[in-house]
């Protein structure tokens, strides 16, 4: 395994010629770093599914370069689903869709669909760009740490957690840390109205506006699997209580303006909702470095981010119940 950091152009050509040739490439994106393979290459694809301990019926988000590879990968676009790939490509948005003959079951977890998004960071953009240019058509890439636990926002975080599980040939691409911190909204596009099956940077607000739909939720419609949907996920070793029930020696976590409680250790001082997305896994993997055994946190209110984030530390704070 290399760590390349800040890559240039020849380090990306380098990657995505790894890429073709069926390594791995770990990778940043806005949101979180992904572990990447050849989305047609069966063999690379499993790997991923080996190194992340990840149940093979959980389907992979497939990263293109831009809206006009869509077709390759998917069917019977709805007008509403065009309209946000418009509106928010390249961006922190996921579109599940009818998958078409390209996408294999290795892929979509044995579903007739496939979620496709095309990342807005530079490194990302031209890692997909490249690997195109070589005849690859889509880079699977789920986030680079093991299945359930807390997703990497730096390239320390991929190597600390996967390095050991990583070959000769496999590269990681640093290039500092995620702009985001959350992952992709993901929005199942197979029905007659759009549903949001994980919040995102991509609020309800925003698709309904572009879309002019009513959204509905999971529970309601959607039958998709799809990541970060089960009940734990984004889980620390330590033992995640949300609220204020906090006792000396405990990890803390809130907004700036709520203050410490006493013998607390505070891991992050958000001063924004971004601030707050951008640090919350950098700091729930803090905690783990300082061996804490819970770590409590004070959610943020509000619609947008926000309601991301409360769904990422929900799902954090029953994976540690998950894993007793």
């Amino acid at each position: 395994m290399e760590v390349i950091n800040n890559p240039t152009q020849v380090d990306i050509e380098k990657a995505a010629k790894a890429l073709i040739d069926g390594h791995l490439v770990a990778f940043p994106t806005e949101t979180v770093y992904g572990l990447g393979a050849d989305a047609t290459n069966e063999k690379a694809v499993s790997r991923i599914y080996s190194i992340k301990d990840r149940p093979e019926n959980h389907p992979l988000i497939v990263h293109i370069s831009s809206i006009n590879q869509l077709e390759n990968w998917a069917r019977d676009i709805p007008e509403y689903a065009t309209k946000l790939a418009s509106t928010f490509w390249p961006g922190p948005m996921t579109l599940v869709l009818k998958r078409s003959t390209l996408a294999m079951d290795f892929i979509t977890g044995g579903q007739d669909s496939i979620g496709i998004r095309v990342p807005d960071q530079q490194v990302a953009l031209l890692l997909t760009r490249e690997f195109e240019k070589l005849g690859g058509s889509g880079i699977a890439a789920p986030s680079a740490n093991r299945f359930g636990s807390v997703s990497p926002t730096t390239a320390k975080a991929v190597e600390e957690e996967l390095g050991k599980f990583l070959g000769n040939e496999d590269l990681i691409l640093d290039n500092g840390q995620c702009e985001i911190g959350v992952e992709s909204s993901i929005i199942d596009c197979t029905q007659v109205n759009p549903v949001v099956l994980r919040p995102g940077a991509i609020t309800n607000e925003m698709i309904e506006k572009v879309t002019g739909l009513k959204i509905l939720l999971k529970s309601e419609e959607s039958e998709i699997r799809a990541p970060g949907l089960l009940e734990s996920h984004y889980a620390p070793n330590a033992n995640v209580i949300l609220g204020m029930a906090t006792k000396p020696g405990d990890g803390f976590i809130a907004l700036a303006e709520v203050p410490t409680p006493i013998g607390a250790i505070r891991l992050a001082s958000p001063v924004s909702i971004e601030d707050y997305a951008r640090d919350l896994y950098k700091a729930l993997r803090l905690g783990d470095q300082y061996g804490l055994s819970k770590i409590s946190v004070v959610e943020p209110e509000g619609d947008g981010l926000a309601v991301a984030i409360r769904d990422r530390l929900g799902k954090a704070a029953s994976g540690k119940l998950a894993k007793n």
